[in-house]
């Protein structure tokens, strides 16, 4: 079946089946390689038994899913180039933090290659990786990144929030003929919502605006977004909350026109705060939306240092829902937020 024949149903349905964002993403690959035989997936342990915790868990074509040396530099050159060949390959990381090893060939070559050729080349390549927290890994094994990845000309960056956003928009990304970087937040695998068994795609680009209210925008994304949705629905706030679903192709329109309805903005961005994806967030409504900003935007982000590795330090470096609603309170109030709310270097 061509990508383009693909329902793209832009609203999470409700009522029906419900599985986990885990099982939402490895069915999602499953229906890619039976719709196109030329995907594939390649990576570190990506035929493990445990694959990828869970998320690649007795596939249907256990022949195209292919183990790789700890090799990421190399073996990402091994995925561009079976991009560049007429395959879709799906590239898996089990940490961004191993990506690390791996920029030149990211940052150099697959992020350039089409503009290097007019665009009259494909690169029709995925690559998935597993962000954030775990249990004490350190500074090492713990980073999100995505701001940095979306500095990148040519590289488009997916954070999904949800199950159903996991599969329509990880089905988008392998129809896509340009390189998709998917990050998946390690905390969201075990969450549930429902989604449709049959094949759909998301728009990369479309942001989804998770509550209505009048008195605040908040712009959050991936587990950001939930911990902001279960602030704003245990206390009951007046909040537009909007998750961008894709960090870049970002959706500003939908951002500035809540805005300029509410007056306020509050970032969430689960990520390092300076240059970082939040500031772009504040600046570019800033440019577009100043005459209808009523207090200077407010960004809510990581401390400016490395994740710890004491379990106890590490749970109190991210937000909880009640430190974010006492933030939001205090916003639709008029009252000064608290500097530990915003995160040193904010």
């Amino acid at each position: 079946m061509p990508w383009s024949r693909f329902d793209s149903n832009y609203t999470a349905p409700t009522g029906g089946r419900r599985i986990t964002y885990c099982e939402a993403l490895r069915e999602g690959i499953d229906q890619a390689m039976g719709n196109d035989q030329r995907v594939f997936a390649i990576g570190l342990d990506a035929d493990d038994k445990f694959g990828v915790f869970g998320s690649m868990s007795n596939l249907s074509f256990p022949e195209r899913v292919l183990g790789t040396p700890i090799s990421e530099n190399a073996m990402t050159g091994v995925a561009l180039g079976a991009a560049l060949s007429g395959l879709r390959p799906i590239h898996v990381h089990l940490r961004v933090d191993f990506m690390l090893t791996a920029m030149d060939q990211i940052v150099n070559y697959v992020a350039k290659w089409q503009d290097m050729f007019d665009h009259q080349v494909k690169v029709p390549l995925v690559i998935r990786a597993i962000v954030g927290r775990g249990w004490g890994c350190g500074a090492q094994h713990s980073q999100t990144l995505h701001g940095w990845f979306a500095h990148i000309p040519g590289l488009k960056v997916v954070t999904p929030a949800t199950p159903y956003d996991a599969k329509g928009l990880l089905l988008s990304a392998v129809a896509d003929d340009s390189p998709v970087l998917f990050l998946e937040h390690r905390w969201l695998y075990k969450n549930t919502g429902d989604v449709p068994e049959a094949i759909y795609t998301l728009p990369l680009g479309k942001a989804n605006v998770l509550h209505r209210g009048e008195r605040l925008t908040v712009v959050a994304s991936s587990l950001a977004a939930i911990h902001a949705l279960t602030a704003i629905e245990a206390h009951g706030l007046d909040v537009d909350l909007i998750d961008p679903r894709t960090i870049k192709p970002l959706d500003l329109d939908t951002i500035v026109a809540s805005v300029q309805r509410t007056g306020k903005l509050c970032v969430v961005d689960y990520d390092f705060p300076f240059g970082g994806f939040g500031a772009e967030v504040c600046a570019a409504v800033t440019e577009r939306a100043f005459a209808s900003l009523q207090t200077p935007p407010t960004r809510i982000q990581f401390p400016d240092r490395g994740m710890p590795s004491s379990g106890v330090l590490e749970r109190a470096y991210y937000q909880t829902p009640d430190r974010l609603a006492a933030a939001f309170g205090a916003l639709i109030e008029g009252a000064p937020v608290a500097r530990d709310l915003i995160g040193a270097g904010a």
